[in-house]
């Protein structure tokens, strides 16, 4: 029986994630491994709360499990600091050369390795959506926390290099907490011509609802990573295909697993990508959206 300790990011309830752990689970079994049979899982949820997200890498840890999976920055970072010889698995992490993860892409050096997602043309992608659905927009207004969300300043570069294509103002704006959410969203809406980018980010994932429902009550133009955010009532995803990571991240699991180490196995990057728009939010908010736009969707949610 082999062990595979899991800590995630965001919350238990997160419909949208534990589908993506049934893919990894299935994934798993395809290539042999099946639960209660010959692999255990011990599961820990960390609810977007840096601290403790802390507090049960070092459960996990302890429990020497002999493999961990890791689901974003945070839990990756968490671990780190608790073990540097028990096999870790990231999946959707930024940047995890320039955050010290590993020691190169192709050959991570260490007990670390696993699934990238940062893209330096998404700051461009977009700023180009945005102003396709709001074509006098001039003003882009990028919320995040940085405890969840450190690598922030790659997406803020990304977009900033892009914005004078678009004659848009990149504004940065760090939350903390729902009170930030609501002030910072609201000012947005009191400015004219302004537009929403959601920054991938654990705390983001967490509080979408609040972030999506302020945006709809405000009635502006907003970007988002995840296609949940646009399946849970957001305007418009443009990002990874998450579940996909979750998919391919079985095999780097499974090739540990049969004794290959982390060191040996490169850091991938993104291959899918997906943009969601959600035409029913569309009406709601009184934005027309392209058909050019429509065409190139992944999927259209009616």
């Amino acid at each position: 029986m082999r062990r595979i300790g899991v800590l995630m990011a965001v919350a238990e309830t997160d419909s949208d994630v534990q589908h993506g752990l049934a893919v990894f689970r299935q994934a798993l079994e395809e290539l042999g491994w099946r639960e209660g049979r010959n692999l255990r899982f011990e599961y820990r949820w960390g609810g977007g709360d840096v601290e403790r997200i802390g507090t049960y890498a070092k459960e996990l840890v302890e429990e020497s499990p002999d493999i961990l999976l890791a689901h974003s920055t945070p839990p990756v970072v968490a671990l780190r600091r608790e073990t540097h010889s028990i096999p870790i698995v990231f999946l959707t992490v930024t940047d995890p050369l320039g955050q010290g993860l590993v020691k190169s892409l192709a050959h991570p050096g260490g007990n670390i390795t696993g699934f990238s997602v940062f893209m330096i043309s998404l700051g461009a992608k977009w700023l180009e959506i945005l102003k396709e659905i709001a074509p006098g927009m001039a003003r882009a207004t990028i919320i995040f926390n940085p405890q969840t969300a450190p690598y922030y300043p790659l997406y803020l570069k990304s977009i900033a290099q892009a914005a004078p294509s678009f004659s848009v103002e990149p504004v940065a704006v760090q939350i903390h907490d729902d009170a930030d959410i609501e002030q910072a969203i609201t000012k947005v809406a009191q400015e004219k011509n302004g537009g929403l980018v959601i920054l991938p980010d654990s705390f983001n994932i967490v509080h979408r609802k609040t972030i999506i429902d302020l945006v709809a009550h405000y009635r502006l133009p907003a970007v988002y990573y995840f296609r949940y955010f646009a399946t849970d009532g957001g305007l418009i995803a443009y990002g990874p295909d998450e579940i996909d990571l979750f998919r391919r991240s079985a095999g780097y699991v499974d090739r540990i697993l049969r004794g290959a180490t982390p060191a040996a196995l490169p850091v991938q990057q993104p291959s899918r990508f997906e943009l969601v728009i959600n035409l029913q939010t569309a009406r709601a908010l009184g934005i027309k959206i392209p058909q050019s736009l429509l065409l190139t969707a992944d999927e259209v949610i009616q």
